[in-house]
């Protein structure tokens, strides 16, 4: 079992900087993968971000240039930089643990977090 703890969610303004931080504690040997998902009120839940140990990146399009995400293995914990903070970024976001799946370039996530909410303000 994965267990993933949270912090950083709140309220900021449009332009803005937050920055979401994630842990994962218990068997994290099963684990080369963390990222974030988001779910906007009346959207789908989308993967914004995701890293694996070996580097591999991927971000939704609406983030590139202005979201970041990091992993120190050491400590299995994963940060979100999150820029330039735009209105559209209002979610709840949940941090995620898992594998990636080299023979589908897909990160295959099956730890979830409980979700922080993010709002920004215009």
């Amino acid at each position: 079992q994965v267990q993933l703890v949270e912090s950083g969610g709140g309220l900021v303004q449009a332009g803005g900087s937050l920055r979401l931080s994630c842990t994962a504690s218990g068997s994290t040997f099963s684990i080369d993968a963390m990222g974030w998902y988001r779910q906007a009120p009346g959207k789908q839940r989308e993967l914004v971000a995701a890293i694996s140990d070996g580097g591999r990146l991927k971000y939704t399009d609406s983030v590139k240039g202005r979201f970041t995400i990091s992993r120190d293995g050491a400590k299995n914990r994963v940060s979100l930089q999150m820029n330039s903070a735009k209105p559209d970024d209002t979610a709840v976001y949940f941090c995620c643990a898992g594998r990636y799946a080299s023979s589908a370039a897909y990160f295959s996530m099956t730890y979830w977090g409980q979700g922080t909410q993010v709002t920004v303000s215009s």
